[in-house]
């Protein structure tokens, strides 16, 4: 089971649930059928704070995500700690589920490329 602690900061309603929904379901099909997740939602301010900070780039973006276990060998009985999503709703608007994917997919250990675009190609069956 993924266990998803939410933390809506950004002052602005968003669809948490789906959210949630989602990055199982992307977790799922990527084989990852238990672990810890966080999905943060913070607004402009945070998110270009944190991009700076961890990037070096000043603006705010719409995902950021913190990868702790990825997808690494654990020893038996440690829960894995997929890591933190950081998503601002006023960059995303309603837009949010494309970034959800790709942020999820960093969490996993994908990067920029080929790979990553199949993949996110794949999952947006489920937008379907």
């Amino acid at each position: 089971m993924i266990e998803v602690e939410v933390d809506n900061r950004s002052g602005v309603a968003v669809d948490e649930a789906g959210h949630v929904a989602l990055a199982c379901a992307v977790l799922e099909r990527e084989g990852v059928s238990e672990g810890e997740l966080g999905i943060q939602f913070v607004g402009p301010d945070e998110s270009r704070a944190l991009k700076q900070e961890h990037l070096g780039i000043d603006e705010a973006t719409d995902v950021l995500s913190f990868p702790l276990d990825g997808l690494d060998e654990l020893p038996e009985g440690e829960p894995r700690a997929l890591g933190d999503l950081v998503i601002c709703p006023h960059v995303v608007g309603d837009a949010w589920q494309e970034p959800l994917i790709h942020g999820v997919l960093h969490l996993l250990g994908h990067d920029h490329g080929a790979e990553m675009e199949a993949r996110e190609r794949v999952h947006r069956e489920l937008l379907a």
